[in-house]
């Protein structure tokens, strides 16, 4: 049963999305080639403690650290470590807060130095299709609606859209009603309505879209080894069209990227 929330809910719900935010801005500055995603977890802990919440991601199904770090092939869910970065892999950084009872849930795939024109335009799209995505998220559409957004985008350039891993509902649970594929059909799957609050979240192949589930029970790698990106949006429908309640802003502000690809989301609530 999909929980549509209150506008009192979603002002909470934003600051638990915010904090995520600003966590994925404090990384951003301090990605680069040579360090590990065990220091970054490491960061990412004790800056969500610092700021009065729990990391929602520890201990959530057994899970042993505060971020998914996934480099490369790497889809989701990948185990932060003391492998090295290096210069021109792609770090996928999910994130995820416990914050006055709610939970914000969002995520960036970094580039790391210069990266190969093929996977920064793989980037580029999958960035691009979130925003497809979300563009559906209006009273009145379906679910399906954004799940065909972006699944279109990304199939026109050749990408393979995973089927096994989607978005989902949020709030007081990091995984609620309704899921939200990143492929489908238009028209179909559960009415959109006020209160909805969703994670949308296109995970998009270099080359096909199968995935390989690893023994450890938590990580997902491309099938043919080629690299996948992620990112994801907390999103909420106020008034009937879609409001952003995480944002990229803080990790735009310490990469130096100019961008107003979110002004058409952005609401004051």
């Amino acid at each position: 049963m999909i929980q549509l929330k209150t506008i009192d809910e979603l002002r909470l719900m934003k600051e638990s999305a915010r904090l995520v935010s600003k966590t994925l801005g404090m990384l951003a500055k301090e990605i680069k080639p040579g360090i590990t995603t065990l220091y970054l977890d490491k960061l990412a802990h004790d800056f969500i403690k610092d700021h009065g919440a729990e990391p929602a991601f520890l201990g959530y199904g057994g899970f042993p650290n505060s971020l998914c770090i996934s480099p490369n092939e790497q889809v989701v869910h990948g185990f932060p470590n003391n492998e090295v970065v290096k210069e021109g892999d792609v770090l996928s950084v999910d994130c995820g807060v416990i914050l006055n009872g709610f939970v914000g849930d969002h995520a960036y795939t970094f580039e790391i130095g210069e990266v190969k024109p093929e996977v920064k335009k793989l980037l580029q799209v999958t960035k691009e299709s979130l925003y497809k995505g979300i563009e559906q998220c209006i009273r009145g559409k379906r679910i399906g609606d954004i799940s065909h957004a972006i699944q279109a985008h990304c199939e026109k350039e050749g990408y393979g859209v995973v089927r096994e891993l989607v978005g989902h509902g949020l709030g007081r649970q990091m995984h609620e009603d309704p899921q939200v594929p990143n492929y489908g059909r238009q028209g179909s799957g559960k009415v959109i309505k006020d209160g909805l609050a969703i994670a949308i979240e296109p995970m998009i192949n270099l080359g096909t879209e199968k995935v390989k589930f690893h023994n450890d029970g938590w990580t997902v790698t491309t099938l043919d080894n080629m690299p996948s990106a992620h990112f994801e949006h907390d999103v909420a429908v106020i008034n009937g069209k879609p409001v952003l309640l995480s944002t990229f802003q803080y990790v735009y502000e310490a990469l130096g990227i100019q961008s107003d690809e979110e002004k058409p989301f952005q609401l004051d609530f």
